[in-house]
């Protein structure tokens, strides 16, 4: 191929190996969709405890065995393993360090609910040891794709100690934001720690906001593009001072370089035609599948299968962002508008209980499933009729995309990569694609839902909805080839430099 991009990928979690969100799924499929546009892309991430060598045969790479990485007066021994992303060619390496990394948890430890102590050290440590690995497989990368504020201090390391470095003299750097909530925001005590002068974190320095070190804001001031995971949140974030969440300003400095790019879907997993947690595939020409999909969740569920009655189905975290403070408010409500509720997720206490009483307030009408399960994730999707994701923001979302490809519609709320995805159809009903409200109320939320099985009720019209939904490309193909545009204008831009 013409322009063959060398481009490293950099994420704190990859899907099958580790995921506690969208974040792991995009670092696998993005990755995967590069590969297959023929570009020699390389994946690096952590080896977390949990991770096994044996299922997911991870190699020794003798060159790569002990990596000495010098940070805050103290040398660790690191090494790094490789394998292949399953179902795919992509190589992929786990940086190893077991006082850091060995931990069954990614972020925050489950004995006490709370981020690790030493989370800044820990993906310092991983951000100085991805260069150090790079350098020794002799591969050097046109392109550092880094994913939020885990690996956001790679492109801060290379406008400053690696500044002179030969090795990365023609590298670029992109920082995709998939959540700005999540900044990486520790007391600047621990400068020392993380190997960097203590003039780094003085106030107003590319690290320094609001009295704390921010490895968020170091890699939006210092990464050559911006990328968010949606149009709309692109906007939001520099715009809305609740969803710029404190560095509203910081992102407007660089409102030049910030690029809204929807996240696809990958169809290898996510596709009723061949999903292998099916029993029954469907299409859009023939929906008989969906039907006894239905069938084998409310059995599952509990529930009374009743063919006039929409299954409503919820895959989320159970948190506020979520919407779930206007679920909770309307729960009756939304019951007697004579459907079926099936909640799949954990999260907040409060939560747990509410749909833990609901569901014995109601045992024909409402199945809650307190966990992860990917099994029955696929299963909502392809046997409720509707799907609800009322969220507060969103910076993507992929729930709303795998629902319209499973027949599944969609009743949102107007933010993020909702607004980019869902078009209210009774405000288009030519172009419409599911139900959307804008305010974030729970009456509007009701009316939204009230809506949808108002038209579920004319099953002509919901027929043609759902196709319509399922006919919808949100491909990674697409998103993969707006990422290479910006990768090429970055590529051809350091090499006139």
């Amino acid at each position: 191929m013409k322009n063959r991009l060398r481009i490293l990928f950099l994420s704190s979690e990859v899907a099958p190996f580790a995921k506690t969100g969208g974040l792991a799924d995009v670092s696998s499929a993005l990755p995967k969709a590069l590969f297959d546009m023929g570009h020699d892309i390389r994946v690096l991430t952590p080896k977390y405890g949990s991770i096994s060598d044996r299922k997911y045969i991870l190699r020794e790479v003798i060159r790569l065995k002990k990596i000495p990485i010098k940070m805050g007066g103290k040398e660790h021994i690191t090494s790094a393993k490789s394998a292949f992303i399953p179902d795919a060619k992509v190589q992929i390496y786990f940086l190893e360090y077991k006082p850091f990394f060995g931990h069954q948890d990614l972020y925050v430890d489950s004995q006490t609910g709370k981020d690790f102590p030493d989370n800044a050290e820990r993906f310092m440590l991983f951000s100085r040891a991805v260069l150090e690995t790079i350098k020794l497989l002799v591969w050097q990368p046109q392109i550092i794709h880094c994913n939020d504020w885990q690996t956001a201090m790679i492109p801060y390391l290379l406008k400053t100690e690696f500044k002179e470095d030969p090795f990365f003299a023609k590298t670029a750097t992109v920082l995709s934001i998939h959540n700005l909530a999540f900044q990486g925001s520790f007391d600047p005590k621990v400068i020392t720690k993380l190997g960097l002068p203590e003039d780094a974190a003085k106030p107003g320095s590319d690290l320094e906001i609001y009295d704390k070190i921010n490895f968020l804001k170091a890699g939006i001031l210092n990464a050559d593009i911006i990328t968010t995971v949606s149009p709309t949140y692109a906007q939001e974030i520099q715009d809305d001072p609740e969803l710029g969440a404190g560095l509203g300003e910081v992102l407007q400095q660089r409102r030049q370089d910030i690029y809204g790019i929807l996240n696809g879907v990958d169809q290898t997993v996510w596709n009723p035609e061949k999903d292998s947690f099916l029993e029954n595939k469907y299409d859009s020409t023939n929906l008989d599948g969906k039907i006894e999909n239905k069938k084998i969740l409310l059995k599952k569920s509990k529930l009374p299968f009743d063919e006039s009655i929409p299954v409503i189905g919820i895959i989320s975290r159970l948190t506020d962002q979520k919407g779930f403070d206007l679920i909770a408010k309307v729960i009756d409500k939304i019951i007697k508008l004579n459907v079926q509720l099936v909640v799949l997720g954990t999260g907040d206490s409060k939560y747990h209980k509410l749909f833990k009483d609901i569901s014995k307030k109601y045992p024909k009408n409402v199945a809650v499933f307190l966990r992860f399960d990917e099994e029955l994730a696929h299963l909502i999707e392809a046997g409720s009729d509707i799907f609800l994701m009322p969220s507060r923001y969103e910076p993507c979302g992929l729930n709303q995309m795998y629902s319209l490809k499973y027949g599944t519609v969609p009743v949102v709320r107007n933010t993020g990569g909702l607004a980019d995805t869902i078009i209210d159809f009774i405000e288009d009903p030519n172009k419409g694609n599911g139900f959307c409200f804008d305010a974030y109320e729970s009456g509007a939320m009701l009316q939204a839902i009230k809506n949808a099985v108002d038209t579920f009720k004319d099953q002509k019209t919901w027929q043609k909805l759902i196709k319509r939904g399922m006919r919808q490309d949100f491909s990674w193909q697409t998103a993969a080839d707006k990422y290479v545009k910006l990768y090429s204008k970055l590529e051809s831009n350091k090499r006139k430099k």
